[in-house]
């Protein structure tokens, strides 16, 4: 495809979505993989990035100097169709970012900034190099209704290459561009009443807090805008968002290894879409050691790595008893041959951080984490301890 062709098309390719026989006998039905990992151009995040990268070229010329605040893989898109575009694209890192992720960037052209702790740092250091710079434009994250309506075309495919209607979809949080996209492309394809599974690890999980703010710990249907006080000792601030009528949490630290999770607040109209939509969103919590365990469960079954903040997709496929748990009784109780009719689906988000070693790093804490019998996992605010499986 020519440069001169991409200005009008997407610069997306479509991505697979492939039967699961391994994780459908696990769970008695059948189980999709929408695999948007095979490659930067077949990602989630190159979808909406791509999208917003191709506006801002038509608005801005070819000078445009594209430059984002990542972990690593919204850096990376932003690298790649930069590149396509031919225009330049700097990237801003948490200084714990690795060495590897760096060298992949760099490899796509990206220049490369080291600053800041956590995201939420990296992000304040990137708006102050931006208004130096007047070609610069600040690309999104996950944080913009451009990126959830590219996000949001995986529904429409999914449409196509379902032989049905899902009965669920489930996805991993962390700023929210994933599910906001999720929920958009339901909402565009007639799916507002398929339930969405939002999933994070805890210790990195702002999504939850929020919606758990927002539906008094889950018991509401109806939004309810809080008082913007906290106790001392909560794991974050609150800030009311008036845009939106929503209020955000502001996680103080991020205590979980899944770095593509690692966002302190998620997106705010992202937020507002979740508690605003029919079908809702059901939300819970893992340990780390419980997406280690799945990631290498999931490489050794499908021969394909993902980091962590795709593994935690991935456990209720790996777990019976936390599926049903999350999809209640209208699934719990069905028999055996009834659950066998349902579809579910699983993005398998991929993502560049993660190696063997690391995978090997997993298997030796997962290995320490056996003494206990079970996994301590929240869902919907209420906590539960599941077998291990």
């Amino acid at each position: 495809m020519t440069i001169k062709a991409v200005q009008s098309e997407n610069l997306w390719t479509e991505t697979p979505l492939v039967y699961s026989s391994h994780i459908s006998d696990i769970i008695g039905c059948s189980a999709y993989l929408k695999l948007e990992n095979l490659q930067p151009s077949q990602s989630f995040k190159y979808r909406g990035i791509s999208k917003f990268a191709q506006q801002c070229k038509d608005k801005h010329g070819p000078s445009v100097h594209l430059m984002i605040a990542s972990g690593g893989n919204a850096g990376l898109a932003a690298a790649v169709v930069a590149r396509v575009l031919e225009v330049k694209c700097t990237v801003f890192l948490p200084t714990n970012v690795s060495i590897d992720t760096q060298q992949a960037l760099r490899k796509h052209g990206a220049e490369i900034v080291t600053i800041g702790k956590f995201y939420s740092q990296t992000l304040a250091a990137l708006q102050d190099a931006v208004k130096k710079d007047t070609n610069a434009v600040l690309v999104p994250a996950y944080d913009s209704p451009v990126l959830w309506d590219g996000h949001s075309s995986m529904v429409t495919e999914m449409q196509r290459q379902l032989p049905k209607k899902p009965d669920a979809i489930f996805c991993s949080v962390g700023g929210g561009g994933l599910i906001g996209g999720i929920m958009q492309g339901c909402k565009n394809v007639g799916w507002d009443e398929v339930p969405v599974v939002a999933l994070e690890t805890t210790g990195s999980n702002c999504f939850y807090n929020a919606i758990a703010i927002n539906t008094q710990n889950f018991t509401s249907k109806v939004p309810i805008v809080p008082s913007i006080e906290v106790e001392d000792n909560s794991p974050y601030t609150v800030e009311i968002v008036e845009e939106y009528n929503i209020a955000i949490p502001h996680m103080k630290a991020l205590k979980s290894r899944a770095a593509s999770l690692g966002a302190t607040s998620p997106a705010p109209g992202v937020v507002r879409m979740a508690v605003d939509r029919a079908g809702g969103i059901k939300c819970a919590c893992i340990p780390d050691e419980m997406a280690m365990h799945t990631a290498r469960l999931f490489g050794d079954d499908h021969k394909i790595l993902t980091e962590l903040a795709c593994s935690t997709t991935l456990t209720p496929g790996y777990n019976r008893e936390f599926l049903l748990r999350i999809l209640g009784p209208t699934f719990s109780t069905l028999s055996s041959e009834e659950r066998k009719e349902k579809c579910l689906v699983f993005v398998v988000c991929g993502g560049v951080k993660i190696s063997f070693e690391e995978m090997m790093e997993f298997e030796e804490i997962v290995a320490a984490a056996q003494v206990q019998s079970y996994w301590s996992v929240q869902i919907d605010g209420e906590e539960t301890q599941l077998p291990k499986q």
